[in-house]
């Protein structure tokens, strides 16, 4: 019988994860762009340099959280494919979100 880890290695491919990524960056990735948009109206445009900065520092913190919750929704899936007791079509099933 293999292990919880090994498991959770073997059962999740890299085109599932690619796709739970993509779905969560991609609000993300636009808001943060648009907060880099701003952040260069404010610095250069209307010469308000502190909320140019501030504005600027948006865009790390929006990825940053769109990265936890990709996280979270990454090991809920792992956990919901590997619990012990689960059978192959159960867990297929649950995957496609046929359950």
């Amino acid at each position: 019988m293999a292990s919880k880890q090994e498991m959770g290695t073997e059962g999740v491919s890299g085109e599932q994860a690619q796709e739970v990524g993509e779905q969560a960056l991609g609000p993300a990735l636009l808001a943060s762009a648009a907060s880099v948009g701003l952040s260069w109206y404010y610095f250069f445009i209307r010469g308000d340099r502190q909320r140019g900065l501030f504005v600027g520092l948006w865009p790390p913190t929006i990825l940053a959280f769109a990265s936890y919750f990709n996280q979270r929704k990454m090991r809920q899936q792992l956990e919901m494919i590997t619990q012990p007791g689960s059978t192959i079509k159960n867990t297929i099933d649950s995957m496609m979100g046929n359950k």
